[in-house]
């Protein structure tokens, strides 16, 4: 049997150890631990979550990859239309990983009532679209059906329905300029049958859904012409690389941009995230690990007599030294325990009751989102247990300097 994992039970299970001048010192120690672990959990589930949850809003409207015309339009209009009639599209055969292509097309509008006006743009989409987005963000009312060839129904934003007071069923008049400017504008009354709040304002503000029949109509396009296409892909990770795959597909006439690069202050401030999350972690790490080398020393100190009658029996220093990183050990894996019990306890408390409320203005979120996933929960709690052992060998050393005789007479 291993002799240092017997002794260190045993010196765990016993009323002294518990009573000892060294309790409140072990005590914080393991708070240390548990603290420890519960903000770095919070840190990457907030974080990660935080992440996705702004990127899927961005995708939601634009996509992974947007496949428009070359030309110097840099307005959320689409101008020169294109052909459906692509080889990559419905299905995109010639790249591996695309979920989805749909076809769209854009519009600036002026939204009228009695009282008020609004300017947003009208998104035109067909039976294509991808809608699992969207019913997400859905909050009143259903999702627009365009089974009919002029569907006026219509998905206006909460931000839009709120400043223009419109509910759902209510029907509205929008203003359309034509491209060509001497002849008079269209007029198109269209009825809300669905509320969304996606909780990203910047595209909030600007975005009504509706059936892309009416843009071509508009701009005197045919039915198989539209603005651009949007393209899903099913793993973000290859985002660039797909964009690449993507561009080489596609015709000479077609440019491609990724979502990343289309919105890139807001993708380079998420990235800061993981900046953070490894910062946090980090000092929690240090912190944890000098509570516990507290701990351990004064363990040490502490068992200074036993030391020296386990050397004068035999037990060599590495033997010694095992026994109190069994010991440490247990004091971190109980830390662990109860940071897991306390950290999984708030993040699930978040995700189902969402009691941490977050500015969309200026997180693009209305709450606190969290990423909760076994593999960063087994590989924190693994790395912790091994760095917080490692950083015990040091001090660990001080029983090699322990002599026999002057510990055994230690008081």
């Amino acid at each position: 049997m291993n002799y240092e994992f017997f002794l260190a039970k045993r010196i765990i299970g016993s009323k002294a150890y518990k009573s000892s001048v060294s309790a409140p010192i072990i005590k914080i120690g393991i708070a240390a631990i548990a603290i420890g672990i519960v903000v770095m959990m919070i840190a990457i589930a907030t974080g990660i979550g935080l992440q996705q949850k702004i990127r899927d809003k961005v995708v939601a409207f634009n996509g992974h990859v947007t496949i428009s015309n070359f030309d110097s339009n840099n307005s959320q209009e689409s101008i020169v239309p294109i052909s459906k009639n692509q080889e990559f599209y419905p299905e995109f055969k010639e790249v591996d990983g695309i979920k989805h292509v749909q076809a769209v097309a854009t519009k600036f509008g002026i939204i009228r009532t009695e009282t008020d006006f609004e300017g947003a743009v009208f998104k035109g989409v067909g039976q294509d679209f991808d809608w699992s987005y969207f019913q997400e963000f859905l909050i009143e009312g259903k999702l627009p059906s365009f089974t009919k060839k002029w569907s006026e129904e219509v998905l206006i934003s909460q931000y839009l329905a709120d400043r223009l007071g419109f509910k759902v069923g209510e029907k509205f008049q929008m203003v359309f300029a034509k491209n060509d400017t001497e002849k008079a504008p269209n007029i198109i009354t269209f009825n809300i049958v669905g509320i969304y709040n996606s909780g990203f304002q910047e595209l909030d503000q600007q975005y009504l859904i509706g059936n892309i029949r009416h843009i071509q109509r508009i701009n005197n396009w045919e039915e198989d012409q539209i603005g651009n296409f949007e393209v899903f892909i099913s793993d973000y990770s290859q985002l660039d690389q797909k964009g690449i795959e993507i561009y080489q597909n596609t015709p000479s006439t077609l440019n491609t941009i990724t979502v990343s690069n289309k919105y890139s202050s807001i993708f380079e401030w998420i990235k800061i995230f993981d900046k953070n999350i490894y910062g946090i972690i980090g000092i929690m790490i240090l912190v944890a690990g000098i509570n516990m080398i507290t701990a351990l020393l004064v363990l040490i100190l502490e068992r200074t007599q036993m030391i020296g009658i386990l050397k004068a029996l035999g037990s060599n220093n590495w033997s010694i030294r095992k026994l109190f990183l069994y010991n440490a050990s247990y004091l971190i894996l109980l830390g662990l325990f109860w940071g897991n019990l306390l950290g999984l306890g708030l993040l699930f408390a978040q995700k189902y009751f969402k009691l941490f409320p977050l500015d969309p203005s200026v997180y693009y979120v209305s709450e606190a989102p969290v990423y909760i996933s076994l593999s960063y929960i087994v590989a924190l709690n693994i790395g912790t247990l091994i760095l917080c052992l490692l950083m015990l060998l040091i001090p660990s050393y001080i029983i090699t300097k322990i002599s026999p005789v002057k510990a055994i007479r230690f008081q």
